[in-house]
């Protein structure tokens, strides 16, 4: 059963279905799919999350769990965020894909359901809530976004370790964050350390405490981020910048459960989960001895790698939009984004990532003029025009002259500004540029473009 308030939609996916060979019917609604599993009854539910009803696909999912337990629930939705993804999961859906997708994933995780035995059981029941926003920070519907998204879902109650990697900027904090967040320890200390910033001593004292008298100034008894966090969380940032004395500390702690501060002789029991990040590659550190391969199995109990920005390109308008919310009054409006300078963040391969990203859009939001954001409110680095010489048009093997766009960024330029001159409205856009609304959806999603 396919449940969408899109009757394009509907008719898409069940034509994709009965060509697999299964039997399919739809509902614009989740009231009418509700009605109709008295009747019908399907092996697969495939529901949007967001339709224009009384209830949702989350209240659907919700109805499904309590009558048919067995029947796994894939929702889709074009608003992917973590928070939405993690309700979900832990509600009882089997999988949550994003929109636009990709027909050939679609049909995967529908073969993945019917293989499905176990019965998923609810877990949380706020389906009557309303979608939240994006309030952890981490924004984005690419596919592996998505999956990390789950992963934080499937491993937050869990005490087992975790170990973020990924380059600087990607928002290792942002996940070690919502793991707590969404997780039984949420009302427990969340306490952060960059293991990088401090030296080997304070660095010591900072994570297991120390007692009055153990150094010169230290006056009194200290408790150590470990002791601090109680039964919440320890996230040490940059695990890879600390020097092996430290790591053998770190390995009583994961193992035995107990620290000991400096200047004391006696341990003290903790139970504070633990979370790593690094922005380097711990087996090469372990290779060449900087790095203890027992801390590293120890560490890597769960690993979570961010891709880079320039990985997921498609998430790039969703974070601008994000972050000219962010960084404007409350009482104002954000800023539009013109289509060209739009094309140039996408187009830019953000060796920052998202912190570079964030770093650009503020500074675009404090010196914009008003009338919206333009190419003349980015950076030159991003312009590609930091120490830029003439170019000769035989540079380009294409032939095309400096800055002449390609037939796809026009096309896709122009489906923008169509659906901008229609508020949205796809069967408008779709009359006007002379296509039917499949091909619309086509274009959407190949372009990166949310409807």
């Amino acid at each position: 059963m396919v449940v969408d308030d899109d009757p394009v939609t509907c008719e898409l996916l069940c034509e994709v279905f009965d060509k697999q060979g299964y039997v399919a019917r739809s509902e614009q609604s989740s009231e009418a799919a509700a009605t109709a599993l008295g009747s019908f009854c399907p092996d697969v539910i495939v529901s949007d999350i967001r339709m224009k009803s009384r209830y949702d696909g989350l209240n659907l999912l919700d109805h499904v769990r309590r009558q048919s337990p067995e029947t796994p629930v894939i929702l889709m939705t074009a608003f992917g965020s973590v928070d939405t993804a993690i309700r979900a999961v832990k509600v009882g859906a089997f999988d949550y894909i994003s929109k636009p997708f990709r027909i050939d994933e679609v049909i995967t995780i529908v073969r993945r359901a019917l293989l499905a035995q176990a019965p998923v059981e609810a877990t949380a029941n706020d389906a009557d809530s309303e979608e939240p926003g994006p309030v952890s920070g981490l924004v984005g519907r690419n596919p592996a976004m998505l999956e990390i998204y789950k992963m934080i879902a499937r491993l937050s109650d869990a005490p087992a370790a975790v170990l973020i990697t990924g380059e600087s900027g990607t928002g290792k904090e942002l996940i070690a964050r919502a793991i707590h967040t969404h997780g039984k320890r949420q009302a427990a200390p969340f306490v952060a350390v960059n293991c990088g910033a401090l030296t080997e001593t304070l660095l010591e004292s900072e994570l297991f405490g120390h007692v009055k008298g153990s150094f010169t100034g230290a006056v009194a008894n200290k408790p150590g981020i470990f002791e601090q966090a109680g039964e919440g969380t320890v996230f040490l940032d940059e695990i890879g910048e600390t020097s092996p004395a430290l790591q053998v500390k770190l390995l009583r702690v994961l193992q035995e459960r107990e620290i000991v501060p400096v200047g004391s002789s006696l341990p003290i029991k903790v139970s504070a989960r633990v979370i790593a990040a690094t922005n380097s590659n711990l087996e090469s550190l372990t290779k060449s001895g900087s790095f203890r391969q027992d801390l590293l199995y120890r560490l890597n109990v769960i690993n979570l790698h961010l891709p880079p920005l320039r990985d997921r390109r498609d998430d790039i308008p969703l974070l601008v939009t994000h972050l000219l919310r962010k960084h404007v009054a409350p009482d104002q409006h954000p800023p539009v984004v013109s289509d060209d300078a739009l094309s140039c963040l996408v187009a830019y391969p953000w060796p920052g990532n998202v912190r570079e990203l964030e770093n650009v859009i503020e500074r675009a939001t404090t010196l914009y003029q008003g009338g919206g954001i333009t190419l003349n409110d980015l950076p030159p680095k991003v312009l590609g025009r930091e120490g830029q010489a003439e170019i000769s048009t035989t540079d380009d093997p294409t032939g095309r002259l400096p800055g002449t766009p390609t037939i796809d960024e026009l096309e896709r330029q122009h489906l923008i500004h169509v659906l901008g001159l229609t508020s949205g409205n796809r069967k408008r856009a779709a009359e006007i540029l002379g296509i039917n609304r499949r091909t619309l959806y086509r274009m959407a999603e190949r372009f990166g473009i949310e409807l």
